[in-house]
């Protein structure tokens, strides 16, 4: 099963780049391809080409995960693929986005430099799903929302539904709450392979490491 290339790119760049809607913070909110060169190692891995025949998503293979380090805040991770960049802005204060697509969906881990605990972490849930939604389409929905905690900072863990025409789709987020930084997890991609792309978002976040 291949979802469409476009709703899920545009749902893994507005995942780097998270506008509220609640009127509680006002960002100026953008997402774009980082000018600056890729760091070491990191290229775009674009997504698989499909045509009329539908396709399944499979899980990549543990052997091609790169380590991804943001350079400013050296929090790091780990992503199927290397990594396209994007530089982000949230709350006019300047962010990074690190993306990797694979056949039927794609991930993000994103670092924004702002207090990640300023406010509750669901207000950035619902922006979320408020900006995304506002691209059209059916909309994105969210469940098992949890609150959590990742080496003692507070986080928040919810899953995210959608249809794309008339199949559904899942996904897997996190937000975790820093002193001096917002950092947000993404996994998306057909509902069929659910359980690989729970277990590639374990991974990703097991793999985040915040100094």
């Amino acid at each position: 099963m291949m979802t469409s290339h476009s709703r899920i790119q545009r749902l893994v760049v507005l995942a780097a780049s998270t506008a509220l809607a609640t009127g509680t913070l006002l960002p100026s909110t953008t997402a774009s391809p980082a000018p600056a060169p890729s760091p070491s190692g990191a290229v775009t891995m674009p997504l698989v080409a499909h045509g009329s025949r539908e396709q399944r998503a499979t899980a990549v293979p543990a052997g091609e995960w790169v380590k991804v380090t943001d350079p400013p805040s050296g929090i790091t991770a780990e992503l199927p693929g290397k990594a396209t960049v994007l530089a982000v802005t949230l709350d006019g204060k300047p962010g990074r986005g690190y993306r990797a697509d694979f056949p039927g969906g794609g991930m993000m881990f994103t670092v924004h430099d702002i207090p990640g605990d300023q406010i509750p972490l669901e207000d950035y849930l619902q922006g979320f799903l408020s900006l995304v939604n506002a691209t059209g389409g059916d909309p994105f929905t969210s469940s098992d929302v949890r609150k959590t905690t990742v080496d003692g900072r507070p986080a928040l863990d919810a899953r995210l539904a959608t249809k794309e025409d008339g199949r559904p789709q899942t996904g897997f987020v996190r937000f975790i709450a820093d002193d001096t930084h917002l950092v947000q997890a993404l996994t998306f991609g057909p509902e069929a392979d659910q359980k690989a792309l729970k277990e590639m978002h374990e991974r990703l976040l097991a793999s985040i490491s915040i100094p």
